[in-house]
């Protein structure tokens, strides 16, 4: 009996010890495993920020390349500056003299269109080592106003102010485009070509605009595009 007792008594150390070590078997597995998703959310908080601020996609705007221009790509830079110098000297009138709303935001649009469209040109030729400005007697494309025109322009105000901008920027938009066309039937630049192709869309958009306000403001509308090579 006493042996019988003692038996019993080792059988049931046993057992309460097995499972004390099951038991701290168990937790030491929970705890690994709460550290390793404690380590996994600290690196994904800590990679979140890098992938944020992964550079965005290079602007649309690419320089031009130094190696793959012809004369057609230099002139087209060349003549469309100044072209484009003379829209956003017109368009910076607009907010003090004008009196239509909708040519105050049209003028306001052609400005920050073609500024930094200047800006890029001018870019191109220095990478070229080509002049920023065409060579002495040469003309800078069709649609560009007299002195006598911008000196009447810029003494209207009003609506004379209005129907005068329509009437010349659409006329020099014409020139721009027909500009525009030259360069992407001779000019080989990649990034020349692109910005000819802008220039054709949004500024053939914009005449149509300008012809409908035209219109509606009872002006007429100039009927043929002034071409290269062809001053007003």
């Amino acid at each position: 009996m006493k042996r019988f007792t003692r038996t019993r008594t080792r059988t049931r150390t046993l057992a309460l010890t097995a499972a004390v070590l099951s038991g701290a078997l168990v937790l030491a597995a929970c705890g690994s495993d709460d550290k390793d998703k404690s380590s996994a959310k600290a690196s994904t908080s800590v990679s979140a920020p890098a992938a944020a601020s992964a550079p965005a996609s290079a602007s649309a705007s690419a320089p031009a390349s130094a190696g793959a221009f012809n004369d057609a790509d230099v002139m087209f830079a060349q003549m469309m500056i100044p072209h484009h110098e003379q829209a956003v000297e017109m368009a910076k009138e607009a907010p003090a003299k004008g009196a239509d709303t909708e040519v105050k935001k049209l003028a306001a649009t052609i400005e920050a269109a073609q500024a930094p469209e200047i800006k890029l040109m001018k870019g191109w030729l220095t990478t070229w080592g080509k002049p920023t400005s065409a060579p002495g007697g040469m003309n800078h494309g069709g649609g560009m106003m007299s002195e006598a025109d911008m000196t009447a322009f810029k003494a209207s105000t009003g609506a004379d102010f209005d129907r005068r901008f329509l009437t010349m920027m659409i006329e020099h938009h014409n020139g721009a485009i027909a500009m525009a066309e030259t360069e992407l039937a001779q000019g080989v630049d990649p990034a020349a070509r692109k910005l000819a192709e802008q220039i054709k869309s949004s500024q053939a958009a914009e005449v149509q605009q300008m012809r409908q306000m035209l219109t509606a403001m009872g002006g007429s509308t100039p009927s043929t595009p002034s071409m290269p090579g062809m001053n007003h």
